[in-house]
């Protein structure tokens, strides 16, 4: 059986090892109400629709380095990466991305790094399948795609970003995002040319941090283009299957002139079983009644 899809199977079965507590590190989320999606974006994030969630809880920060090592340490988990011996890595001297050979969660630049150095950093080069076996580790899951966007919204409901409407209010950086010309050059304004450590920015109105920006982060949703025109609207699941899984939340690469996937629309699909050096996760749970 193909590792992806035993490490699916062993998801479904929960037999993915012993399980952790969920709630430390997460904040709930009360239930409710909000626009989805939106009609101006990109073809495939919209239309703007309504959706009621019930209340979940969510990581307050991005799963670090040190988090992802305990795990590995206590299961034995083996990542994608680790096993292909290469992970997608954009060259930022060369301006695209490339094919990072030794590049893992535990060496995240290549060889000669080390996640040690970077232990409050968020966890990179992670599959959706080896994030789905942290958060199963955990006795959690990963939030779906609408929790992740009204997670993001902070109880903002108009607005573009987390934040409000304005990218930089008063000139002030609140994500780790790229300034400047992408991919010529980022001025690093925010502070950063690459990743920051988790909760560097100021929380939004939910009290989480990096929603916005630093990486994208894999949520539980199968992708489909579509899926906005007919989903449910009580606690949307995604698609039943598909090729691709969706991230959100934008990353370190985002700029004016490239993705934008800071807005709090956006939305973004991957293979589940790559890794990339911008894409990380978070957890999520529901409550215990």
């Amino acid at each position: 059986m193909p590792a992806g899809l035993a490490l699916s199977a062993a998801l479904a079965c929960g037999c993915g090892g012993p399980a952790a507590p969920a709630a430390p590190g997460m904040l709930l989320v009360p239930g409710g109400e909000f626009t989805m999606g939106a009609n101006d974006g990109l073809p495939y994030e919209g239309p703007a629709h309504t959706v009621a969630l019930d209340d979940f809880l969510l990581d307050r920060h991005e799963v670090t380095n040190v988090q992802y090592a305990e795990f590995a340490a206590a299961t034995g988990h083996v990542t994608e990466s680790e096993r292909l011996g290469w992970s997608g890595v954009f060259d930022t001297r060369r301006g695209g991305w490339t094919r990072g050979d030794g590049a893992d969660w535990r060496h995240p630049s290549g060889p000669g790094s080390s996640h040690r150095e970077t232990g409050d950093y968020p966890v990179v080069h992670v599959s959706w399948f080896d994030a789905a076996a942290y958060c199963e580790w955990r006795g959690a899951r990963l939030p779906t795609e609408a929790e992740f966007e009204y997670a993001a919204r902070g109880g903002k409901a108009d607005a573009r970003y987390a934040w409000g409407n304005q990218l930089t209010p008063d000139g002030a950086h609140r994500a780790n995002l790229w300034q400047g010309e992408f991919p010529v050059e980022d001025r690093g304004r925010d502070g950063f040319s690459g990743l920051a450590p988790v909760g560097t920015f100021s929380p939004n109105g939910f009290g989480f941090h990096d929603l916005t920006g630093n990486v994208w982060e894999w949520v539980q949703d199968w992708y489909a283009a579509d899926y906005f025109l007919n989903s449910p609207r009580k606690n949307p699941r995604g698609p039943a299957v598909g090729t691709q899984k969706v991230h959100r939340g934008g990353s370190w690469l985002c700029s004016e002139n490239y993705c934008r996937g800071y807005r709090l629309e956006a939305r973004m699909m991957t293979p589940p079983d790559s890794g990339l050096n911008n894409l990380g996760f978070r957890c999520a749970a529901d409550p215990r009644r």
